[in-house]
């Protein structure tokens, strides 16, 4: 229990870190308006050195996965991730002042925790308990924290200045918080990764049909979709700002367009 404790406690610390540092780097560095891809040679290397990981190991692994695994097992993964991640959608719903929607994630942690198995069935949706699927990234953009640069992560994928507290939160509070162990908490993750990147197979095949500039289509999806995210999440307000350029957009149909951009978001 110690060692747990210990593990809990260097996560709480982590988190600090993770919440201080978009934070100060936005702040400082967003002060002047930026150009809308600063980074684009270093994204696109980056983008570029992605793709090759995902055609030569995370998509064929995904693949393989699909192949082997009986889909009730496959749900029942993702139903697991997806419970733990609902943990801390609730916490970020009640930071972002939506109590009303927080108490409903929190009920639906614990219909899938406990009448669920440990969620590896998914009671709450037919109880119409929906999830939010809440992140850090939202949470700054709902306190007025801009998003930054657009930064694309090596694996991790699109990302921001403001979003890449993401990456640590997700790797402090996950389903490695129940295991100790290196060798577990990798397998884990790496189960997590496939079973995340099999479910986007069909979504990326879209995006890889529709886009003419692949990195450019994954770029615009990735902001318009977190955007649209951190709006549904602020009150309602008559202020808008006349100089905000709105952002180009695809004539694709609503839900390949939710597809697509959802498979952008994904790492």
């Amino acid at each position: 229990m110690s060692a747990f404790h210990s593990r809990l406690g260097h996560r709480a610390r982590a988190l600090v870190c993770a919440v201080s540092l978009p934070v100060v780097l936005t702040l400082s560095g967003c002060a002047t308006r930026q150009a809308p891809d600063p980074l684009e040679s270093w994204n696109r290397g980056v983008f570029s050195f992605n793709e090759t990981v995902d055609v030569y190991v995370l998509k064929p692994l995904a693949e393989g996965y699909v192949k082997v695994t009986p889909d009730p097992v496959r749900t029942g993964v993702r139903n697991f991730f997806g419970n733990i991640s609902d943990v801390w959608s609730s916490a970020n719903l009640f930071l972002q002042g939506r109590f009303k929607e927080g108490a409903a994630s929190t009920m639906r942690v614990a219909v899938n925790s406990t009448l669920g198995l440990g969620g590896l069935i998914d009671l709450a949706t037919p109880m119409r308990l929906d999830r939010f699927n809440e992140d850090l990234g939202q949470t700054l953009g709902v306190w007025g924290v801009p998003s930054g640069a657009y930064l694309v992560w090596p694996i991790m994928g699109p990302s921001s200045v403001r979003d890449s507290a993401n990456f640590a939160t997700s790797m402090t509070f996950s389903a490695t918080t129940l295991i100790d162990g290196a060798r577990e908490d990798n397998l884990i993750r790496l189960l997590s990764g496939v079973s995340t990147r099999a479910a986007f197979l069909s979504a990326t095949d879209l995006l890889d049909g529709v886009a003419l500039d692949k990195y450019t289509f994954t770029r615009d999806a990735y902001l318009q979709r977190r955007q649209s995210l951190i709006d549904a999440g602020r009150p309602p307000s008559d202020d808008v700002e006349e100089d905000e350029a709105p952002q180009p957009r695809y004539d694709l149909p609503e839900a390949e367009e939710e597809a697509a951009a959802s498979a952008a978001s994904a790492p």
